[in-house]
């Protein structure tokens, strides 16, 4: 429906919130076998999808809320901080003390709300995350498998120790039905109802993101695997696919953020480019890598690479 609502629907601004079954969306870039517990999901009849934005991976119930925004800014930062500022200010109209991390939490008492990923389409950005109003503890801890080295980063054991509910904040004030219901009284101004020509297409769109190459990705047979967290970045796995020392394949995944194209400005350049730093830094010469990946500069993009 993002998708559609992007590429079809004449709107400078357009915004919607939706609920799901029990599901776990992984971000564009993630291998799936290395975030999501695959067996625990199949037990408990947990789907598991894949979303076109970058970040991590989310657990998602009929007790959490999902929001999506839709623009035609192309600056990342501002489309970014209007819309958390926006939901913010909803909440601080509740009495929360909420706030945002400056990155993509949205947080409440200092504990993790909400959290958002961002995708360009062509004149569009979409803004999209989560908002806990309330959910299965026991299938979110169960159902993602984030790594040792993100859980040390962030100073925390688990994933439950540091996130929050609105429920535990608002019980016996408001339900979820009437959170949405406040939420759209404050951040819309009109309604958009979609004809049954609009669902049609965009039941078509849907199947481009249930084929198995877009769930579980296109990972090259690996003659070289890198995994290195970069601080204010992400994670990265660089698999890298060699012959007689030239890249014939590379897959970079992770939970970073993509603001821009990884498959034009980066992967492609470097296919059929010698595996040493110097015919490397050639390769990606004059390449801004933060208008790709957000935070990140070149040459830790190089260095990654090559390590």
């Amino acid at each position: 429906m993002e998708e559609y609502a992007a590429r079809i629907i004449d709107d400078d601004d357009i915004f919607f919130m939706w609920q799901v079954s029990p599901t776990v969306i992984f971000g564009r870039n993630q291998l799936i076998e290395n975030e999501v517990n695959i067996p625990y999901c199949r037990e408990h009849g947990i789907a598991t999808y894949r979303r076109k934005s970058g970040g991590g991976c989310v657990f998602a119930d009929m007790s959490n809320i999902m929001m999506s925004y839709i623009t035609r800014s192309d600056n990342v930062e501002f489309t970014y901080r209007r819309y958390t500022h926006a939901v913010v200010d909803v909440l601080r109209k509740l009495g929360l003390n909420a706030s945002d991390n400056g990155r993509n939490d949205i947080l409440i008492d200092g504990l993790k709300v909400s959290g958002n990923a961002f995708y360009h389409l062509p004149g569009r950005s979409i803004v999209h995350g989560t908002m806990l109003f309330d959910t299965d503890m026991a299938h979110m801890q169960g159902a993602i498998t984030p790594s040792p080295e993100k859980l040390a980063s962030k100073g925390v054991k688990s994933v439950k120790s540091r996130i929050t509910t609105l429920s535990e904040h608002l019980a016996g004030k408001m339900d979820i039905e009437q959170f949405k219901a406040f939420v759209k009284q404050e951040l819309c101004d009109g309604e958009i109802l979609l004809s049954d020509a609009d669902i049609k297409e965009i039941e078509a769109i849907t199947q481009t993101y249930l084929t198995p190459e877009f769930i579980y990705g296109n990972n090259p047979r690996c003659s070289k695997v890198i995994r290195k967290r970069i601080e204010g970045v992400g994670e990265f796995q660089i698999s890298i696919s060699l012959d007689h020392n030239v890249i014939k394949d590379l897959n970079i995944a992770g939970d970073f953020f993509l603001v821009g194209s990884i498959d034009e400005c980066v992967i492609n350049a470097l296919k059929g480019v010698p595996y040493t730093e110097d015919a490397i830094v050639e390769a990606l010469k004059g390449l801004n890598a933060g208008e790709v990946i957000a935070n990140l500069t070149t040459e830790q993009l190089i260095h990654t690479i090559i390590s």
